[in-house]
């Protein structure tokens, strides 16, 4: 019996890699610690991100034409002073805050209620999960020459509305100060609304199906069921949505430059259209990184600020 035991315990000692010996409690890992796992990539935030910033802070204060062999010439402040001054910079911030509400809004009303449908049984659900979700992954560029084309003067659009009797309401969509931006927000509703309800769906998927047998038990039916239950247990998808929101209405770039230019007469001008026009057609590479480190700001305060609202719907 025990050369039976002497057998096991050297062949499991056998086993062991040769020259590892177990680390005994409270002896220290013979390892680094986290920090050199971690600095590549510290490395690299720092490098190509932090320094990006600072690097744009130290231009706002320039009068540069970007080139590298031109003279530049300190200005202190002043480019943020005539940023301040500048009517076209408020006219962006405020397309900025109508484009997040509206499309906001939309999105998530649509997106919610295509999640819904979505977890009832019909028919061809996966045809209609991918239908709804390939706009999302459409590149701009390649989807903006339609919608170009749609809304034209003599556009598929208003062809639409002559074969159906309203040709009285027909106009250059494109050319009008309010409908260039109703256009853009149709645009970004069609394209984001996609990611809206991947997002609630995966949410809803996570509501215990007892919870929902209890409510239909209490009599509650559909709409109160999505309302009081469903609605409340998705309220952290619909926060993380809003973040997002705010951080790409204020990124807002390309569907402005592509469909509209950002026109008529600013009329669709962002933050970053306003910088590029700045920066690239302009030649006024110390102002546009002032509107830069203002978009920087922007962003992180409302960020901080929907964060914020939620820890407090929470409390409450």
């Amino acid at each position: 019996m025990s050369t039976l035991t002497e057998t096991v315990v050297t062949a499991g000692r056998s086993r062991r890699s040769p020259g590892r010996v177990p680390r005994r409690a409270g002896q220290r890992s013979p390892y680094p610690g986290g920090l050199p796992w971690i600095l590549p990539a510290l490395a690299l935030v720092i490098g190509m991100i932090y320094f990006s910033i600072g690097y744009t802070g130290y231009v706002s204060t320039l009068d540069w034409n970007g080139f590298i062999l031109s003279p530049s010439e300190s200005v202190g402040g002043d480019n943020y002073v005539a940023m301040v001054a500048d009517s076209v910079f408020w006219q962006a911030i405020w397309h900025t805050a109508i484009f997040f509400v509206v499309t906001f809004t939309a999105q998530t009303v649509i997106g919610f209620v295509f999640a819904a449908i979505m977890h009832s049984r019909i028919h061809l659900a996966p045809v209609y999960k991918v239908v709804i979700f390939v706009p999302t992954v459409l590149a701009p560029a390649t989807m903006a020459p339609v919608f170009r084309l749609i809304f034209d003067a003599n556009g598929s659009f208003n062809g639409i509305l002559t074969a159906i009797g309203l040709g009285g309401i027909t106009q250059p969509w494109l050319a009008g100060n309010v409908t260039a931006m109703v256009v853009v927000m149709l645009v970004t509703i069609w394209q984001w609304t996609g990611l809206t309800f991947i997002l609630f769906y995966a949410a809803m998927s996570q509501i215990e199906p007892e919870i929902l047998e209890a409510a239909r038990v209490d009599g509650a039916g559909n709409i109160r069921t999505l309302w009081s239950i469903v609605w409340p247990m998705c309220r952290g998808t619909a926060v993380a949505l809003a973040v997002l929101g705010v951080i790409g209405a204020l990124k807002t770039f390309d569907v402005p430059y592509l469909v509209t230019k950002a026109g008529p007469n600013h009329a669709t001008e962002f933050l970053g259209t306003y910088i590029f026009q700045t920066m690239v057609q302009e030649k006024h590479f110390g102002y546009a990184a002032a509107i830069s480190i203002a978009l920087l700001v922007l962003a992180v305060g409302g960020g901080l600020l929907m964060n914020r609202i939620n820890r407090r719907s929470e409390g409450a």
